[in-house]
Parts: C-alpha cells; structure tokens; sequence
C-alpha cells in the first residue's frame, strides 16, 4: 500500500491529450509510471505532450485523430496496440463545448458536430477498447464528462446533452465490460486551461462554486490516479464530481 498510485507496467490512451486537462492527466500518469499514447487532432501538439511523457523516462505514441469519426477512431486504437500490445487506461478526454446564445440560433451542424465528439466518439473507443479490455486481463475506462451534465444551462443544451449521455453510457458499459473492466466518470466543473482565455473577464469571479475559483488543471490528475489505480478495484459506474462544490 506504500505506493496507491503505482502505475508501473500500465498503457494509457488519452484523447484529447494534447492540451488542457488531457495534457495534465497525461503527463499525471506518466508521472507515476504510465506509457501514455497521446491523441488529438494537431499531430505536432501531439507530439510535444509524448516528448514530455519520455522526457520522464516512460514510452509514448503521438496520434492524431478526429474523437468523432468512427474509422478515425478505429485507426487509432489499431495503431496503439499495434505498438503496445494493450490499452490497460483508456481516459475519454477529447470534447467540445461550444456555447449558443438560444436554442433557436443553434445550427443542426453544430448539434451534429458536438454529440459526435463528446459522446459518439467516446462510445466506439469504448466499445473498441473495452470489448478487448473485457476479453483479455482488463483495465480502466474514466469518461470525462461535466458539471453540466448535472447542471445545464441554456447556452449549452447540446453540449450538456451530450455529456448526460456519456454518463449514462458509463453506467451501463460498467454493467457491459464487467467484471474485468471498471467504467467510471469524472464530473469536472470550470478549470484555468486554454479554453478558459476565451470565456467572461468575471466569469471567475461569478463562479457558482464555493470554492469561489476556477480549478487548475492539475487538480484533476488526483481523480484519474484514484480511478486508475489498482488498489480501487470496488469503485465502478460512479460519478465523480470535481468543480469545487458547486451547488
């Protein structure tokens, strides 16, 4: 029990990885122990997270990949066990999460464009990773889903819609790839990464959080190690929420 987080031996696909959130739970896992594969569309930010990831003494595999087109995705996951044999970490990072003024102005396009990404991508990488996951020694799938998923607000109907979907999907995956594979989902709240330039100047200092900020990436990397670890092998189809308590 000395070292809860070990994640000595373990292969970790993360999508979205480049940048964000994805950056930070990649090189997290690859702090304690992980071969990362690192997946997103810009190849060359790809590239400098695996160059981060081997910086740290550990294996890494740049991949670029659109999260929302099945044959992509299929490519993906071909290539990284093509390379590493398995995927024992499969974190469901990559997503968009556009805001619309009303329901009215928001285009069919756009409503197509982010339930692909933030829930018909990560249900056929889960379906692809987890059905071999569940056919051979097992492995962790951690969906990154949102605060809004709970709490949607108007300007993103489609994209809480989305994530509401993806936590069903974790659920009943977890039910689906048991009882070798454990399916949870991380509920992040708003957090300081690039996105974050774009939004409000006050919209920190409205957050509803009472933790009264935003969070930092690396705040989440605890969560991703707990899930991921060995030692929290009793723990699946949850949900966890990380937004600094909002209400």
């Amino acid at each position: 029990m000395s070292n809860l987080f070990d994640m000595q031996g373990k292969v970790a696909l993360v999508t979205g990885g480049s940048r964000g959130l994805g950056r930070a739970i990649s090189l997290g896992l690859a702090d304690h122990g992980a071969d990362v594969v690192v997946v997103s569309r810009n190849i060359d930010n790809c590239s400098t997270v695996a160059a981060e990831v081997e910086s740290r003494g550990r294996s890494a595999l740049a991949l670029s990949g659109h999260m929302g087109r099945w044959d992509e995705i299929d490519a993906v996951v071909d290539r990284a066990y093509a390379r590493f044999g398995r995927i024992d970490i499969l974190v469901n990072n990559a997503g968009m999460s556009p805001a619309a003024s009303s329901s009215l102005d928001t285009s069919e396009k756009l409503v197509d464009a982010v339930l692909a990404l933030n829930f018909k991508g990560p249900f056929r990488m889960s379906a692809q990773v987890g059905s071999r996951m569940a056919a051979g020694d097992g492995g962790v799938i951690i969906n990154i889903s949102s605060a809004g998923s709970i709490r949607p607000t108007p300007e993103i109907v489609p994209y809480a819609g989305a994530k509401a979907a993806l936590n069903a999907m974790t659920v009943a995956h977890a039910q689906e790839f048991a009882p070798k594979v454990r399916v949870n989902a991380v509920l992040p709240g708003s957090f300081r990464t690039d996105v974050a330039q774009h939004w409000p100047a006050d919209k920190e200092a409205n957050t509803p959080a009472v933790l009264k900020r935003f969070g930092e990436p690396d705040e989440i990397v605890a969560t991703i190690l707990y899930l991921a670890s060995d030692h929290n092998r009793f723990t699946t189809g949850a949900m966890i929420r990380v937004d600094g308590g909002r209400p």
